[in-house]
This record gives structure tokens, sequence and C-alpha cells, in this order.
């Protein structure tokens, strides 16, 4: 198998499988050449768990399960490709649920042997940044990415496309999971990033919040003390029996963090000398936070990427570019001992 993987590192024209099922998205797409999308087809579960207020691990991989083999015989027929015309299989290893993972990670291999084919284990966040060479076919490194996503908050130097220094991180919780817990105790409906991007377009920023000032001088970040600040303003509105405008806690809330982050992302671009910022994860989504970088990177003269809406969550597609890179650098080649781990280093 290495020699099939080696010959692959010199080919043409290289088509990918690839599977991603790290949360409550069972998606598997057909990439060619890392930039091309032939097929992406993602099957969600948001309405399955929207009752629920979040993901429910156990309901995610049996939905998996049920999903997945229709998945691939769908993205064979929209990319109008056969088995035979893949040259390797990639799939999203980690991180998430583990139970989820696992669901990915044996369709993988059960393919990967009976195709004959080369398995690639492919990270959930180099993914991500994986997302943005699909979406600027001339987007290479070096650059610096800011990682925000349910699970991370991050800031990284990618000097080339697998040669990463991580700048900054949190110490807490990621943003993707505060935009969560704010939401939630809003009463809104998961998911909670996007209900708090409609929410805070009806309100105003009236509202003091503020991140933790420790880090103020670090290109980190901890978003639990503004998380807990929303908690506690409305729990204490609410024994006091006052009215709480949730549109102005939103668009508060949402503006105190999407400052932050945009913040640090173009100081982290200063201060490495490197003009270019690209956004990956969730979390990139968001309206607010993609304004503020816009404007920010003109005002300082730094090139902007951001991956397409359907690019920005969940998805295969981002998974197969993410192999290719991997491939050519001679790195990522998995055998059937390839197992899920719920967290994986950045």
């Amino acid at each position: 198998m290495q020699e099939k993987f080696e010959g692959l590192r010199h080919k043409n024209e290289v088509l990918i499988l690839s599977i991603e099922s790290s949360c409550d998205e069972t998606s598997i797409a057909v990439v060619k050449n890392g930039r091309e999308v032939l097929s992406n087809i993602v099957a969600s579960q948001i309405e399955i768990h929207r009752r629920f207020g979040g993901v429910v691990p156990e309901v995610a991989s049996r939905n998996h399960i049920t999903a997945i083999s229709n998945i691939f015989d769908e993205a064979l027929a929209t990319a109008k490709v056969t088995k035979d015309d893949i040259d390797a299989i990639a799939v999203t290893f980690g991180a998430g649920l583990i139970g989820a993972l696992l669901v990915g990670v044996n369709f993988a291999k059960a393919l990967a042997y009976s195709l004959d084919l080369p398995l690639i284990a492919v990270s959930h966040v180099h993914g991500h940044i994986g997302a943005n060479y699909i979406s600027h076919s001339s987007l290479t490194p070096p650059f610096v990415c800011l990682m925000v996503s349910g699970g991370h908050s991050a800031i990284l130097k990618v000097d080339d496309y697998y040669d990463m220094t991580l700048l900054g991180t949190t110490v807490d919780d990621a943003v993707g999971e505060a935009f969560d817990k704010v939401a939630r105790v809003l009463g809104l409906p998961y998911p909670g990033g996007p209900e708090i991007d409609r929410l805070a377009k009806e309100g105003q920023p009236s509202i003091k919040f503020n991140v933790s000032s420790s880090l103020k001088n670090s290109l980190n970040f901890s978003f639990s003390g503004i998380k807990t600040a929303v908690v506690n303003y409305v729990h204490n509105k609410t024994q006091k029996g006052e009215e709480i405008n949730k549109a102005d806690i939103a668009s508060s809330f949402q503006e105190c963090v999407t400052s932050e982050l945009a913040e640090k992302a173009i100081r982290a671009c200063q201060q490495s000398g490197i003009h270019k910022l690209v956004v990956a994860g969730g979390v990139g989504a968001n309206s607010r936070l993609k304004e503020k970088l816009t404007e920010n990177c003109q005002k300082e003269n730094i090139e902007f990427f951001s991956p397409v809406l359907k690019y920005c969550t969940d998805n295969a597609a981002m998974i197969g570019a993410a192999a290719f890179y991997m491939i050519k650098k001679g790195i990522g080649l998995a055998d059937l001992s390839l197992s899920a781990k719920p967290n994986v280093d950045l």
C-alpha cells in the first residue's frame, strides 16, 4: 500500500472519496486534486437533535449508521464516477464524538480494504482549513488562520500545507461552545450560533459584557467569563421580574466576542509579518465576525479569505481537500488499525 500511496504523490489527477461523521452530519464527498468538488452530500441531523437542545451522542451515532451507505451511493452518482475511479479514501478520525467518528472510520476502513486503496486519516481541524482551498482556488500558504468552531478557538501560523505553529488558543471554552451556551440560556433552539447571529441583528450592543482582560497582551482567548456574565445577567433580571431584551443581549455578547477574535487575528498577522488571513470553522459563518474581519483587513492591507457558507460547517469536501495535500506531502497513510480519537492536537 505504501507503493500506491507514493504513486499518488506524482499523479496528475487524484480523485479522493472523503468521509466526515465527527458530530451530527453524515457527509461523503468526491474531490479532485484538493480543489474541485465533484460531489458533497450532507445528511444533517439538526431537526432530530433540536428537540433535545443539543447533540445526543448515541442518537447521532445511530443516525450515522442508518445514513452512511445511502450517502455513499449518492456521492458517487452525483460525481458521475464509480468505485473504480477512486484513488484514495480519506476520513475524519478526530476530533469529535467518539461513537459518531467510529461510524465513519469503520466505513472508510471497509472501503479501503475492499477496494485495495490507500486510507488517509485526516484531522477535523485541518479539514476546516482545507475548506478555504475549495472556496479560493488561488489560496496558498503562508497565511494566518483563525480557527473558530464548537471545539476549537485558536490562531495558527500556516507556513506550508502541513507546517503549522500554534500562536494562541482558548484557555477555557471554545467560542462555538460559548455561543451555544448563551443561546440556551436565552431559550433559543439548537444550533445556537446561527440563532444568536439572527437575533443580534434585531438588537443593539447596549449591554456591557467583557472578555477576560488578563489575556489582553497575548493571542490566547477566554470565553468562559463572558458566558457566565450573560447567564448571571439573565438570571438576575428574571429573579427581579424585569424585562429581558434577548436581542440586545445577543447583540452585546456577539459584539464583544467577535471584537476579541478579530482584534487578535489582525494582531497575529502584524506580529508574524504575514498579510494573509484565513478563517476556518463553523463560527466563521457568523456574519458579524466576517464583517469585522473584512473591515479590519482592508484597513491593515491584509488579504482576507473565508469559506463559502456551505463549507464553513462540517462537510466531507473539506476533508478531501486536506487529504490531497497530505498525500502530496507524503503523510497521513493509515492502516486497518486506525481508530477514532475524541481529541487531536492542533
